[in-house]
């Protein structure tokens, strides 16, 4: 017969569900509020007591089980921006969480009793708790990255000719072009060609100009401007002002479009930056 101490499975409980909450506020990024995650905590460790009185079996139901989840996040999280979000987070925190202190329990020999204690040692616990926010830390500051995200729609003329595209907002482009200040968009080479005329793009794929020699061959209206980045040493970028220019449907005047020497986004989200 298996023997459930309450102590222990409320102690045991009340850690678990205080990291994973406190885990879930680390890789959403929010302020941490410990003492509503600390009466959160309790309320879960509470939960699982209940559970493992017999008279209460019930209560392992899945849906109980998932409305429980909800009004813990209620709990840590009531009132942040994008609660979905959180709640969402919190959820996959605890799946991780779980599969990784049941696998040390494995991998320690230690039984799993009633489905709702798991006898391990704080070592192992600690170890399987970190290791999880380590794996988790990494996965989430990758998804946030990629979330926050901005694209922009650009649509552009130049003498003629139109071209649609999407930029990234990126808010580390500080080019300017030193002669009029305006800023500077940069565009993937083959975007930026479909602004220019056919011989103009003839001159540009000649490799055996420098830079001021195919300046002078494609006429007025283009500029080089100095540019420089982590890794790449001091250059120029063949630039032009175009006629017309739109960022979501908003114009623009003070922007130039510059071609961009390599590919921007490996895997084609997006063709310029501004």
């Amino acid at each position: 017969m298996d023997v459930i101490y309450i102590d222990s499975l409320f102690l045991l409980n009340l850690v678990i569900d205080y990291f994973i909450v406190l885990a879930t506020a680390k890789v959403c990024s929010l302020m941490p509020r410990r003492g509503r995650y600390a009466l959160s905590a309790g309320a879960g460790a509470g939960y699982a007591v209940l559970c493992a009185l017999p008279p209460l079996s019930f209560l392992n139901f899945a849906p109980l089980k998932l409305a429980l989840g909800v009004l813990l996040c209620l709990i840590a999280f009531g009132g942040e921006k994008r609660f979905f979000r959180v709640t969402v987070s919190f959820f996959l925190v605890s799946a991780a969480f779980g599969g990784a202190v049941f696998a040390a329990s494995l991998l320690a020999g230690k039984p799993v009793l009633g489905g709702v204690y798991l006898s391990v040692s704080l070592k192992v616990l600690i170890l399987s708790f970190a290791l999880a926010y380590a794996v988790l830390s990494i996965v989430f500051r990758r998804l946030n990255k990629r979330a926050e995200r901005v694209l922009n729609e650009i649509e552009a003329e130049y003498r003629g000719r139109s071209a649609k595209f999407r930029a990234l907002a990126d808010t580390g482009n500080e080019l300017h072009d030193p002669l009029t200040g305006c800023g500077v968009l940069i565009a993937e080479r083959e975007c930026a060609l479909r602004l220019l005329s056919a011989p103009q793009r003839e001159i540009l794929e000649d490799g055996g100009l420098s830079p001021v020699e195919m300046l002078v061959k494609l006429g007025p209206g283009l500029r080089l401007v100095p540019y420089s980045a982590v890794g790449v040493e001091r250059s120029l970028l063949l630039a032009f002002k175009p006629d017309a220019l739109r960022v979501d449907g908003e114009a623009r005047d003070d922007l130039l479009i510059a071609l961009s020497p390599t590919r921007l986004s490996e895997a084609g989200e997006y063709e310029a930056v501004l």
